[in-house]
């Protein structure tokens, strides 16, 4: 078994040298790993770091590590499905560059894929100590707050087009088996993208594990991406079009399929 961390940089100098040192030391019980790095010619030394990082350990038998080098930075989204189809692991897993999660739960969510108890899991920060309320500003707590409710309503929007119960689809950590993206068509090139991959395969018949995860949010001035004016809006269109795009359902079950060998997806 090995899993496939997928990590998109793009200016997070500040903590993507810790974060991958974290995340090439974190032990993974019963599975082995490798490293997907996809840097977006950042402007603030990141890509210098990344290949610090890779310079110190790539004569190192494992983990594998792979990093794709973006000539322009196209978008979260973009660069998470260049690592998709570069990725040679039986689970994928989503990383995010800065410091918000903690990769001491990735054995936590890989668990339930490993004891074949489900092929796809979330690891939600609202199903932590805090609530709903994942969003702590310490200089604008309005804005938190905007955060916070907006996200609430986009979560329950969510729910209801398909039908789930879901307390966070948004969350960074989206873990699942390769074989559930076999047939699938991802194109969300922001953040628009955690709307489509989680819908889609919702929408192919996998249901969705959440797994407590511990999250500390971080403010704009520490570098968070998201533009809460404009990027609302492809949230709404990543929804409306995950729901009703064509998308094929899958005709056997995770642990069935789970021992078939994987083949390579379509993320074009």
């Amino acid at each position: 078994m090995k899993v496939s961390i997928i990590i998109a940089v793009y200016n997070e100098a500040p903590t993507v040298a810790t974060l991958l040192e974290r995340v090439w030391a974190q032990p993974l019980p019963g599975a082995g790993k490798e490293i997907i790095i996809i840097e977006s010619n950042s402007t603030d030394g990141s890509r210098e770091l990344v290949a610090e990082f890779l310079a110190r350990h790539a004569a190192e038998a494992t983990p594998r590590i792979q990093v794709i080098h973006q000539d322009r930075p196209r978008g979260k989204g973009h660069a998470i499905r260049q690592g998709f189809a570069a990725a040679t692991g039986d689970i994928l897993l989503i990383q995010d560059a800065d410091l918000e999660y903690d990769v001491a739960d990735y054995p936590e969510l890989l668990q339930p894929i490993i004891a074949g108890r489900t092929a796809f899991v979330l690891g939600s920060r609202h199903l932590g100590p805090d609530g709903w309320k994942i969003r702590k500003f310490a200089r604008n707590g309005l804005r938190a707050a905007y955060m916070n409710v907006g996200a609430t309503l986009f979560h329950a929007f969510f729910n209801l087009l398909f039908a789930s119960r879901l307390t966070d689809p948004t969350t960074m950590y989206k873990v699942f088996r390769a074989h559930c993206l076999d047939g699938l068509t991802l194109t969300r090139n922001r953040f628009d993208f955690d709307f489509e991959l989680v819908g889609k395969l919702i929408r192919s018949g996998f249901v969705p594990l959440e797994v407590p995860v511990s999250y500390k949010s971080r403010g704009f001035d520490a570098g968070k991406k998201i533009r809460i004016w404009r990027d609302p809006v492809t949230w709404l269109v990543a929804i409306v079009a995950s729901r009703f795009a064509f998308v094929p359902r899958v005709r056997a079950c995770a642990k069935e399929k789970s021992q078939r060998p994987a083949h390579r997806h379509g993320t074009s």
